[in-house]
This record gives C-alpha cells, sequence and structure tokens, in this order.
C-alpha cells in the first residue's frame, strides 16, 4: 500500500488572527472580504470568531450528548382514519387543509397531487 504524503497544515501566530479578528469587528467589513485579503479562508477566521467568543462549534454542537432526559411536546391529532381513507394534512401558515381520499383511489390522488404540488 502507497502512502500520500499530505502537506502540513499551516499554522498562523497569535499577531495575525488578532489582527484578522480585529478587522472583522469593523462596522461594514464582511468575514469573507477579511479572509481573502489575507489569503485565509473565510471558514478558518469564522472558526477563529466562534473560539475568542466562546460559542460552540457546529460540529461540537451536534456530538454533544449530555445523557439527559429531554420533554417533547406532542400535538394531539384528531380522531384516527379509516383504513380504507387516504389522509392528506397540508398546511401553510395559519391555514390548515385537510384531503381525505378514499385508498381505492389511490392512483388518482396521486395524480392529483402531483399536478398540485407543479
Amino acid at each position: 500500500m502507497e502512502y500520500i504524503k499530505r502537506a502540513p497544515r499551516r499554522s498562523h501566530s497569535a499577531e495575525l488572527r488578532s489582527q484578522v479578528l480585529a478587522q472583522c469587528a469593523l462596522a461594514g467589513a464582511s468575514v469573507a472580504s477579511v479572509a481573502m485579503a489575507h489569503g485565509l479562508n473565510a471558514n478558518l477566521v469564522r472558526k477563529w470568531r466562534n473560539a475568542s467568543t466562546g460559542a460552540p462549534s457546529k460540529s461540537s454542537a451536534l456530538t454533544r450528548n449530555t445523557g439527559e432526559f429531554v420533554a417533547l411536546s406532542l400535538t394531539q391529532h384528531s380522531a384516527p382514519t379509516s383504513p380504507d381513507e387516504i389522509r392528506i394534512e397540508l398546511r401553510r401558515g395559519a391555514t390548515t387543509m385537510s384531503i381525505h381520499w378514499p385508498t381505492q383511489g389511490g392512483a388518482q390522488c396521486a395524480a392529483w397531487l402531483r399536478e398540485w404540488l407543479r
């Protein structure tokens, strides 16, 4: 098996980091433009900003498992539908539309829904 040698990661001085973060804090400055001006990746600069403010990164927030119980609120559904019925509930803002279709007409229901979603 042949191994591919990767280039070593670049390291940046604390002085450069503080200079970049100071420029990002200026009014009207965008992280992307500051990063580009210094030849850096914008994601790296965002990572530096999060580290300086103590904000958790996305990856640490997604993989954190505290093992604590999390209570979820469940909504009460109306009466159960009949097994002989297709029920579709569409919501848009405060408007809710319920459609009941006989199971025997499943193909027609699928065609209607396809047309409606176009």
